[in-house]
């Protein structure tokens, strides 16, 4: 039977193990597979790197608990995905409509940078999870590897589509895919992503689906 997620999963050894070490020092912290959140039948799904440290390692909820989130679950309510700007925890009264956020890497990677191997591991989580979303939805890459992934996932050639903040991709009888720069620290901090930026590709999500 296949399955979009696997709270149970231990399947790469790296992450297993820097889970249990990650969980010795934090001992409240989640540290596991972090579910995908928001609604089952969402159009609009957002696909991220992996769980942050201190963020959905933490509270077991997608960019839930650091910076990372800030931007993004702001651009939800905004765009009428979400019914509050901000997300603190795996349950607060945050509700998404029409929205769902998933990673492309569900367990917390060792400096926040997954390995060829994991990606391609988790990857059939990706892909089962992508099967049951409805056509003419839009899928939002949040960077380069998610990119890549949503790829993979859907058995496509990579060359066929190059990674780039607000390009748009037509998936062969499924999906449009939207892409952007990750709404990272880093990203924000150097203004690689900007808010203007990012609120533009929430803009173009929702003139997509209309």
């Amino acid at each position: 039977m296949k399955h979009a997620f696997d709270l149970d999963c231990r399947q790469c050894p790296r992450l297993s193990d820097f889970l249990d070490s990650v969980h010795r020092q934090y001992p409240d912290y989640h540290c596991r597979p972090v579910p995908p959140f928001g609604d089952p039948d969402a159009r609009l799904v957002i696909v991220g790197l992996a769980p942050g440290m201190h963020g959905a390692n933490r509270t077991g909820r997608p960019f839930t608990g650091d910076h990372a989130g800030i931007l993004l679950y702001q651009m939800l309510h905004k765009y009428g995905f979400a019914n509050r700007d901000h997300s603190e925890a795996a349950d607060d009264e945050l509700i998404l409509t029409g929205g769902r956020i998933t990673n492309a890497v569900k367990c917390l990677p060792p400096d926040n940078k997954p390995i060829g191997a994991e990606i391609n591991t988790c990857n059939q989580f990706l892909s089962n999870e992508l099967e049951k979303v409805r056509p003419e939805s839009v899928i939002l890459a949040l960077g380069g590897i998610a990119h890549r992934a949503i790829i993979k996932s859907l058995g496509l050639r990579q060359a066929e589509f190059k990674f780039g903040h607000a390009a748009e991709h037509r998936l062969p009888g499924r999906f449009l895919l939207l892409d952007s720069y990750h709404c990272s620290r880093y990203n924000t901090n150097t203004r690689r992503l900007t808010t203007e930026m990012f609120d533009k590709v929430f803009a173009r999500a929702r003139e997509l689906l209309a």
